[in-house]
């Protein structure tokens, strides 16, 4: 606002401020250029996947070996357009949601029971820390059989298959983080005679939260992959994504193929997405850190 003030009497025309951008203003546009470089690499990606995927249809294809690689606009137009083929694909991805997620969960509790006990006792770790080792460097393609066998061929195996796949993580980061504490902290619970349920809640619990979801973001991802496994051999009950690639591969239908690993593929990013994100807000928010 001008106007004029008075210096020894004698009336000087103040200065008008120039106008400021805004607080809000200042930070929508740092979030939208935050937002534009974060999307620039994967935008550059699909780009130039697209680029290499005509590049091999087109020029190293024949004609007549085409059909092995069809060119992206072909998918879409023999599927997209398609609801006998889109529909399915569709309802095999929420079955496969679905196990993803209970599997998730069961190893999300499992991880973290299993690692609190090992933090409990030196004898525990020595003695369940190698079974831990074992599930995670066996390949689950060679217990897929005695699963079949023990559990039967529908939902139940497939959500052991994940369990089996995405426990380690959240073994080994929980029981990780439930040892990070600072010793100095461990002194002082001890010189107030903390009890050891005590020391576990308010002292080892929250020094383990950054690593136990870095073990939840990991465990997302393979629990993913753990479902679409357990549909690709166990074909009873609700037929997931796994289910439909085995499928289209017996049936040599391409078109359809490439859509359903399209669709696995943007499904394994999302869940991975969406778990990072939760890391990076809960983490941030307790914890202060913005570039985690």
């Amino acid at each position: 606002m001008s106007g004029e003030v008075t210096v020894a009497g004698t009336p000087v025309a103040s200065t008008p401020h120039p106008p400021v951008a805004t607080d809000a203003k200042r930070s929508s546009a740092g979030a939208m250029r935050r937002a534009g470089a974060r999307a620039f690499p994967i935008l550059a990606a699909i780009i130039g996947l697209l680029v290499i995927w005509y590049a091999v249809s087109y020029l190293l294809l024949t004609e007549n070996r085409r059909f092995l690689l069809p060119p992206p606009h072909q998918v879409v137009i023999e599927t997209v357009g398609n609801p006998q083929v889109v529909a399915p694909m569709l309802a095999a991805l929420g079955q496969t949601t679905i196990v993803a997620l209970v599997g998730l969960a069961s190893a999300v509790v499992i991880g973290m029971g299993w690692a609190i006990l090992m933090s409990q006792s030196r004898l525990a770790e020595r003695v369940l820390y190698p079974y831990a080792v074992i599930l995670q460097t066996i390949p689950i393609l060679a217990l897929t059989p005695l699963i079949g066998i023990w559990m039967g061929y529908g939902i139940p195996a497939r959500i052991v298959v994940c369990v089996i796949i995405a426990v380690f993580p959240m073994i080994s980061n929980t029981l990780f983080g439930l040892q990070s504490a600072d010793a100095s902290a461990h002194d002082f619970f001890t010189l107030n005679k903390a009890t050891r349920r005590q020391r576990l809640i308010k002292l080892q619990l929250p020094a383990a939260i950054p690593s136990v979801f870095t073990g939840l973001r990991n465990a997302a991802g393979l629990s993913v992959i753990g479902a679409i496994v357990g549909d690709f051999f166990f074909q009873q009950g609700s037929q997931g994504i796994g289910g439909l690639l085995r499928t289209y591969t017996l049936r040599l239908n391409m078109e359809s193929l490439f859509l359903a690993i399209i669709f696995t593929a943007l499904f394994g990013v999302l869940v991975f997405s969406v778990f990072a994100a939760l890391d990076r807000a809960v983490v941030g928010r307790l914890f202060g850190w913005k570039n985690r």
